[in-house]
């Protein structure tokens, strides 16, 4: 049987909802890494390229580097269109599959017109940095969390873990937040 995705967990559970937020890996003015370098090809073969492989995902390391907080931005703008979902995952497949800039304005409002959303509107907010203190305080809250990287699931600001993880882990970090402090003492 496969493992079942985060979709199907949340759809399985009570009082489940997944909020994702925004967190720059490299927020500038820390260097980007050279797409050609040896870390990333090392990561990648060694770590993301086997996981994708595990996942059934098309991945391929990216030729570019960008700054991905005009990303961000633009996902902050597709919840307010009520298509987070829906762009958040032609902005992966676009970076992760096609090695877009996901940094360009022009890349992310062709991203929008691809779901026949308002690329205008979307290129609008990206040149006046409508959401750029929203991208901001998601960064903030994840370093009050103690985050440091992607993916992290964090439960009722109580529990966290980090990396790619089995819906297995995710439904034991649910259930350990749900358990009241007098259940976790009988344990």
């Amino acid at each position: 049987m496969a493992e079942p995705s985060l979709h199907e967990l949340v759809n399985a559970e009570v009082n489940i909802e997944v909020v994702w937020r925004a967190f720059e890996l490299r927020p500038d003015p820390v260097p980007a890494l050279d797409p050609k370098g040896e870390y990333l090809e090392r990561v990648w073969m060694n770590s993301v390229y086997p996981l994708a492989e595990q996942l059934g995902i098309t991945m391929k390391l990216p030729p570019v580097q960008p700054r991905s907080r005009p990303a961000h931005e633009a996902a902050h703008w597709a919840r307010l269109q009520g298509r987070f979902d829906d762009y958040n995952a032609v902005i992966f497949r676009a970076f992760f599959e096609r090695g877009e800039d996901i940094g360009d304005i022009e890349v992310l409002a062709s991203l929008a017109s691809e779901l026949e959303m308002d690329s205008d509107s979307l290129r609008q907010a990206l040149e006046h940095r409508e959401f750029e203190k929203s991208v901001l305080e998601d960064e903030r809250e994840a370093q009050a969390l103690g985050l440091s990287g992607v993916p992290a699931f964090v439960a009722n600001r109580k529990a966290a873990l980090s990396g790619v993880q089995p819906a297995e882990n995710l439904k034991k970090l649910i259930e350990h937040v749900r358990v009241s402090p007098d259940q976790a003492k009988e344990r």
